[in-house]
């Protein structure tokens, strides 16, 4: 097993406190001019896809996603959280366009997840500078401990979700802007109300999400998850089918570094 490094004591306790907490530095600037690159390479490949909508189902076949995912650094991150038996259980690329970004309605990560028990860390990388301008992650700081909620479809507003949940249930004189640096990370827990504002800046706003389960955790679903890949350590007999890691393909994948030693 990896040994992973010590996570100072004080992001664990603001994590535990806030219910959610951000590490800088997280990866490299190279890796994220690479994970920059893939995001454009996903949309020309999905034209038909929003930006904020290149989601965990096209994870299954593409290398370099689950590279990123596996990257040590960020598996130790969320070792911190969760142990040293990790699995993905989903990860979802949102980048919003410059002028017409979407917003993402307040919500519960959890509420929309098949997964018991709602034993869950999100990491959220950013590949872009991320800001109140343009439209960075906002949270309510110690809602962690609020019960899950049932989420609305909210067809009125164009939104990343879709839905969010009742209005009452949020206190917005309570909301923080979580500003993170490229290359750094939110590690946030499923039951934290957060959202996001539309983003009608001149720059973009990319970011990646990244669900990571102990092994202990099962994801209820019928048959094998799209985007189930263990990730480190050991599976727990009989909880979940995990899928083979995608092997590279020149001409049908993007190129990045290291790709030879995935095909």
């Amino acid at each position: 097993m990896n040994n992973s490094p010590t996570i100072p004591t004080e992001i664990i306790g603001q994590y535990h406190r806030d219910g959610y907490v951000v590490v800088t530095n997280a990866i490299d600037p190279d890796l994220v001019q690479e994970t920059s690159q893939h995001i454009d390479w996903l949309q020309q490949k999905h034209p038909n896809l929003r930006p904020e909508n290149l989601h965990h189902r096209l994870v299954a076949s593409d290398p370099f996603w689950v590279r990123l995912i596996s990257d040590d650094r960020l598996l130790d991150i969320a070792e911190a959280f969760i142990g040293p038996d990790i699995a993905l259980f989903a990860s979802h690329y949102i980048s919003k366009p410059p002028i017409d970004g979407r917003p993402v309605l307040w919500h519960q990560d959890g509420s929309y997840w098949p997964l018991q028990p709602m034993e869950v860390v999100t990491l959220w990388l950013a590949i872009d500078d991320s800001t109140p301008e343009n439209g960075c992650m906002q949270v309510i700081p110690g809602t962690q401990g609020t019960q899950l909620q049932e989420m609305k479809a909210r067809p009125d507003i164009p939104s990343v979700l879709g839905s969010s949940i009742a209005e009452e249930l949020v206190d917005t004189a309570k909301a923080v802007d979580v500003i993170v640096e490229a290359g750094g990370v939110s590690v946030h827990h499923p039951n934290l109300i957060h959202g996001s504002n539309p983003n009608t800046s001149s720059k973009r706003r990319a970011g990646l999400t990244i669900r990571y389960i102990p092994t202990s955790t099962r994801i209820v679903s019928e048959t094998t998850w799209p985007c189930a890949f263990l990730l480190r350590g050991e599976a727990e007999p009989g909880i979940n089918n995990y899928r083979p890691k995608p092997k590279y393909v020149p001409g049908h994948h993007m190129p990045f570094s290291g790709c030879t030693d995935w095909s």
